[in-house]
């Protein structure tokens, strides 16, 4: 059969598949990156930051959540070892980090490293006919953006 149960061409979401699990393994990184941050951050934006690192550490394990259910349902099989995620991470690893600034440095080149594999992905998608994960990567790729904004924004 060349289909799938949900009616997709089986080789295109084969390929979405390793494409959302090369996402999951970067936002893998990011999220342990943003929890470095947030339990690391020091000086006069400690306040401030400490809640925003807690706000999209949340947010983005709430979107690892997404990506692994999101590749079971195309009939995947989820990354879930570190070996997985630090092979496939594109996404910068921050270590010992506590400057708010470079902080603000690292998510928005993590953000902007996910925003080109999620647009990979829609195209991936698009092709693939697949709605539900265009809409996932839509929706993921609309959030982050902003996000991008506004830490540009509190960087000037």
């Amino acid at each position: 059969m060349n289909t799938t149960v949900l009616g997709l061409n089986r080789e295109k979401v084969k390929d979405l598949t390793s494409s959302l699990n090369e996402l999951l393994a970067n936002f893998q990184v990011y999220y342990q990156n943003l929890r470095g941050l947030h339990w690391n951050i020091k000086g006069k934006s400690f306040f401030e930051l400490h809640l925003k690192f807690e706000e999209l550490y949340t947010d983005s394990q709430e979107k690892i959540d997404l990506l692994a259910e999101r590749i079971l349902t195309l009939e995947g099989v989820p990354l879930h070892t570190f070996q997985d995620y630090t092979d496939l991470a594109k996404v910068p690893v921050g270590k010992n980090i506590s400057n708010d600034t470079e902080s603000v440095h690292l998510i928005v080149s993590s953000l902007t490293k996910l925003l080109e594999i999620e647009r990979e992905i829609l195209n991936q998608s698009d092709q693939a006919d697949d709605e539900g994960t265009n809409s996932m990567m839509s929706d993921f790729i609309s959030e982050q953006e902003k996000t991008v904004w506004m830490l540009k924004a509190w960087l000037s």
